[in-house]
Formats: structure tokens, sequence, C-alpha cells
């Protein structure tokens, strides 16, 4: 990918000549290159509320009212608050940097998640319940995209290389949905309910903080945008105009998978077994990831796209029939191969579409509509559950994967449109305004 911003990074990569196969496809080769490891490692504590918080609220607040509705309610109201702001940061850190932005915001969250907790605590009302929860999630970083626009910088004019570095933070993804709802699960059911909640907050505030300091691998802050033109969308990419509303289903499926499993485990007498199980889902998906990062592929990235997505959802759509946490777990696993696979390719569309000065924000979309996605399933999927258990909420899950995907056969056309890399990036980028 050629960005316009060069760095230290990117003239020590270009140096190297064009990439050799044969190179391209080693984790421990693009971890290798200067401040990699380090800023990977720092994004990855950081995120890890990303696979607590909403798990922790639900279980917390079910703790305390015994209602999964209510509780999906409130983290639900969460997902909303970082669904509303995660674009905005993520505009913010383009423009200012994202040191600049980072420590004021994980500060917050971290106040904010204490105010929640002590709402939940003194057994506040439910409207004061979702006012906290809210604006923690409204808080909460978007680690992920900002920890992927650095790549996209350090190995810009190397795509066979990005695309493994994307690869290697989809498996660190997945790798903190096995520890993370585990442990948020353990920590809520057999030490004290909010003490999931806390700990996401505390591992936040320490990454946020850590990756904050380390402006050697920041991106270049784009404080002066470009004037805009007749027809520039205020979309950062065309394909967003798919892949938002389209991850916005997928994140309700994953929140009702989520949701569906602590009560269908509840059902069965095992309820710490929940995050168990649902850290075999992400270990599918973290091994699925590893083998896909580790290919260089042939086929078109949105056709790729389109096939991992779809086998998600056809496996997914099993869940409903299986008698008994042991199968679940089996069929759980081999179900999850294609998540990481669809999500690095998802990443990658907006990559090469989005121009430099609005890569995390483009990034930060597709993380701002699961968060919707997420509180729309959670809300609703907690109701199905109280109403209808578990099974029905599996069936909802899979209603939705079909929604994400029919959205995307309809939408392929914008997932098609030229790369921004590949012509230097204004042409690209007209070609992708234009498109929308």
């Amino acid at each position: 990918m050629t960005d316009v911003c060069g760095s230290r990074e990117d003239n020590r990569i270009n140096k190297e000549g064009p990439e050799r196969p044969d190179a391209s496809g080693g984790y421990l080769a693009v971890l290798r290159l200067p401040g990699a490891l380090r800023f990977c490692v720092a994004g990855a504590i950081g995120r890890f509320p990303m696979a607590m918080f909403g798990l922790g609220s639900l279980l917390l607040i079910a703790a305390i009212t015994g209602r999964y509705g209510l509780a999906g309610a409130v983290a639900a109201a969460g997902s909303v608050g970082y669904g509303i702001t995660a674009p905005l940061a993520a505009r913010l850190a383009d423009r200012l940097g994202q040191h600049r932005v980072l420590r004021p915001m994980a500060v917050i969250f971290a106040t904010a998640t204490a105010g929640f907790v002590a709402a939940a605590e003194l057994r506040a009302p439910l409207g004061v319940l979702m006012v906290t929860g809210g604006l923690a999630g409204a808080s909460m970083p978007s680690l992920g995209s900002m920890v992927r626009t650095r790549w996209s910088v350090l190995l810009a004019g190397a795509p066979q290389r990005l695309a493994t570095a994307y690869a290697l933070e989809s498996v660190v993804d997945e790798m903190i949905f096995i520890v993370g709802p585990a442990v948020v699960t353990l920590l809520a059911t057999e030490v004290q309910p909010a003490a999931g909640v806390v700990t996401a907050a505390v591992l936040c505030l320490a990454g946020c903080l850590t990756l904050a300091a380390q402006t050697g691998t920041e991106p270049p802050a784009h404080p002066r945008r470009p004037a805009r033109t007749a027809g520039r969308s205020w979309l950062p990419a065309a394909s967003l105009a798919t892949l938002t509303p389209a991850w916005v289903f997928l994140g309700s499926m994953f929140a009702t998978i989520d949701l569906s499993t602590v009560a269908f485990a509840q059902e069965h007498g095992h309820k710490p077994l929940a995050g168990f199980i649902l850290g075999t889902y992400a270990l599918g998906s973290a091994t699925g990831g590893i083998w896909y990062g580790s290919r260089n592929w042939r086929a078109p990235l949105e056709r790729r796209f389109a096939i991992t997505l779809t086998m998600t959802v056809a496996a997914a759509a099993t869940f409903w029939s299986l008698p008994g946490l042991v199968p679940l777990d089996v069929v759980i696993f081999f179900s999850g191969l294609t998540i990481a696979p669809t999500l690095i390719a998802g990443f990658g569309l907006i990559e090469r579409q989005a121009p430099p000065d609005r890569r995390t924000e483009g990034m930060t979309w597709l993380s701002s509509g699961i968060g919707f996605g997420v509180a729309a399933g959670s809300a609703v999927a907690g109701h199905i559950v109280d109403v209808a258990g578990a099974r029905w909420g599996y069936v909802f899950a899979a209603g939705c994967g079909v929604v994400a995907v029919l959205i995307i056969v309809s939408g392929l056309g914008r997932l098609r449109v030229p790369a921004v890399g590949a012509g230097g990036g204004q042409a690209g980028a007209e070609a992708a305004q234009a498109a929308q």
C-alpha cells in the first residue's frame, strides 16, 4: 500500500525492494520491525474491554436483577454509546494524533466504569444504570483500529506483509475473546459480580497509556483536511455503505450467541462453563485466522469476504439444534474457523479504499457497526431468552446472520471499488467516493 505520509520505518521497508512471496507471510517477520511488538502488545492489553465489558455488564446486572432482559438493555446502552462516539474519536485521532485522544479517553473510561459499578452496587434505578453504562461505553477507546492504522503506516508499500499484520491483529482479537469471556465469567460468578467490569477498566487504562507513550510508531497527524469537493462523501470508503449495515447484523448475531450461550449453560446447570464455550468459539476463530494469514491468496478480497461470511453464518445456524453443552462446544469450535478470515477481509477492504487521513476513522466505522449490532442484539435477545429460552435466542442469531449475508451479496459492487493504495491515493480515493 502506498501512503502519502512517509516515516523512517516506511523508508527502511521500501529499501528492501519488491516483496518476495517467501518472506511476506511470516508473523515473526512483521513483529521484528521497529516498535511493532511493543505497540501490538500494548494494543492487545488495552482492548480486552471489547471482550469483557459488555459481557461483564450483562452478568453484573443479571446477578442484581435476575433478569436477562434488563441486563441486555443495560449492556446495549454501553454498546450504543460506543457506536456513536467511536468514529468521532477515531476522526480526532487521525487529525490530532493518537496519544492526544487515547490518554483522556482512557481516564474517562476508567472513571465512568467506576460510576457504573457504584450505581449497580447501590441498586440504582434502571435509568441510572443505562446512563452510566452508556457513558462508560461511549468513552471506550477503539484500540484495534488504531493499532491497524499503525501497521498500515509501518508497512506502506508492502501489501502482503500488511495482510499478514492484519491477520495477526485478528488472531490477537480472537485470543482476547478466548481469554476475556472466560475470565470475566469466572470473576463475575465466582469472585464478585462487578469484578469482571473493574478488571476490564484496569486493563484498558494500562494498555491505552502504554500505547499512547509510543509516539515513534504513531501515524502522522493530519490536522488540515483537504477542502471538501463536489461528490466527496462523508464516508471514508465506498465499501462502508455495504459493510457497516452488514457489521450491525453481524454484531447482533455475535451478541445473541454470547447471551444465548450463557442462558443455555445455565439451563443445563453449568453457567460458569459459558465463558469456556465462548472461548472455544474464539479459539476456532484464532485457528482460522492463523491459517488464513499464513497464505498468499489470489482470489479477489471481496469474494473471499463474501464466502467466509456465508460460512460463518451457515455454521451459526446449527446452534439451536444441539442437545447439550459438549456437542455445542465441539461444533462451536469448527463454526469459529471462518470468523477471523471474515474480519481480516473486512478490514482489508477498508484499508485499500480509505485515504490515509481517514484510515483510522474508516476502520472504526466497522467497530461502531458491531457496537450498534451488539446493542440491538443484546436488548432483543435478552427478551427472547427470558420468554422462550436459549434455543430461540440461537434462532434469532441465525436470522441476523442471514440478513448480513444478504446485505453483502446485494452490495458487492461497492466492495470492488479500486484500491486507494494501488494508484497513489488520490485517483483511488476519487473512485471510492464516486462509487457512493
